[in-house]
């Protein structure tokens, strides 16, 4: 391609080229991306949210632009709901003019009956819901609304522990039929091994991906076991693991669980707890008592709602290992957010929902 004296003086004259052009390469690359970000900006800045004392790494930082992005659920509930009726008495109720109404709605007036029929099929998907009285979904149905009034009427602190916000069926159906972010047992996941080891060392959702134990939503949000990671005595009696003396199983458990609420939540450690002191009660921050507060919520909801579904759902609704139920865990409402759907009052328009009575109050 060149002349021969052409390459025959390179040959006797050697001179390395790529040195600087690798350094023009990256002092023009540092250029461009300087550019970049002066004319676009930062693309992962963060903004912290203080959670103690200054200068003890109490903060939960969260980037810019996911700040910025509003939860693409919040626009289709607000879509779904509408302004309750004020009965003025004398109406016509739900019970007398429909049929196949779930039980502790046949007081509404009709007026506000319909209008919830038709926020709940939007809410859930399902089109047909109520129709038919033989239809499971009828029968889940009606578990369901009790459990969502039970949960505005008796677990206030947890739902609204900063303001009223409130549970409708779209805080975790979402407008589908099965909601996301369930989980069944699955434990042991381990073929290989027996024991302890069997329940971890596998990537699954439960264990959010990691080899920590699988079974800690099970154990903590089923079986309602005391989550703890090690005792504060030096030297205690006892065998780890049994006589209340946890071991290092109920460690890596634990690290499980917290693991899967900071994940449910989009938060780190110090949302709840003070970095100086992880094991002290006393010294934890404001959302520490609204998560022990949600935990025991959920276990009542598995215990007392959701297992028992287990004979009313079809084969296909069953979970894949025990054929047992859904159960729900934080981010089945949460969706990775501090408050699920960005702390949006969802009851306020739906006094139904908001109560055990069959009376929903109206006067708000």
């Amino acid at each position: 391609m060149f002349p021969k004296w052409f390459d025959k003086w390179n040959r006797d004259n050697p001179t390395n080229i790529f040195g600087p052009a690798v350094a023009i390469g990256t002092v023009g690359g540092a250029v461009f991306v300087a550019a970049l970000l002066v004319t676009w900006g930062q693309p992962y800045a963060t903004e912290s949210m203080q959670t103690g004392p200054r200068g003890t790494g109490m903060s939960v930082p969260e980037f810019k632009v996911d700040l910025a992005k509003p939860d693409p659920s919040i626009e289709s509930f607000l879509a779904s709901t509408s302004a309750p009726v004020v009965p003025q008495g004398g109406e016509q109720t739900a019970g007398e003019a429909r049929e196949n109404v779930p039980p502790g709605l046949e007081n509404l007036t009709v007026e506000n009956y319909d209008r919830l029929l038709t926020a709940m099929r939007v809410w859930t998907g399902i089109p047909d819901l109520f129709e038919s009285p033989d239809n499971y979904q009828t029968s889940v149905g009606h578990v369901m609304i009790g459990m969502t009034q039970n949960l505005n009427e008796e677990w206030s602190g947890h739902v609204n522990a900063n303001k009223e916000v409130g549970v409708t069926c779209y805080t975790c159906h979402r407008g589908q039929p099965v909601p996301s972010d369930i989980w069944y047992k699955i434990s042991p996941v381990n073929e290989a091994v027996e024991g302890w080891s069997a329940n971890q060392n596998r990537v699954t959702v439960q264990s959010q991906y990691t080899s920590l134990p699988s079974d800690a939503l099970e154990k903590y949000l089923l079986d309602g076991e005391s989550i703890k990671v090690h005792d504060l005595e030096s030297r205690v009696a006892g065998v780890p693991g049994t006589d209340d003396y946890p071991g290092i199983q109920q460690a890596e458990r634990t690290y499980s669980l917290m693991n899967y609420v900071s994940n449910s939540l989009g938060v780190n450690c110090v949302f709840c707890h003070n970095s100086r002191a992880f094991y002290d009660g006393a010294q934890v921050t404001p959302q520490w008592g609204t998560e022990i507060l949600g935990i025991e919520m959920v276990l009542e909801l598995n215990n007392t709602y959701l297992v028992p579904l287990e004979g009313l759902l079809p084969e296909n609704r069953l979970g894949p290992v025990y054929a047992d139920a859904p159960k729900a865990a934080c981010k089945t409402c949460h969706k990775g957010y501090q408050q699920p759907l960005q702390g949006t009052n969802v009851i306020g328009d739906w006094p139904e929902l908001a109560t055990t009575s069959g009376e929903p109050d109206y006067s708000n």
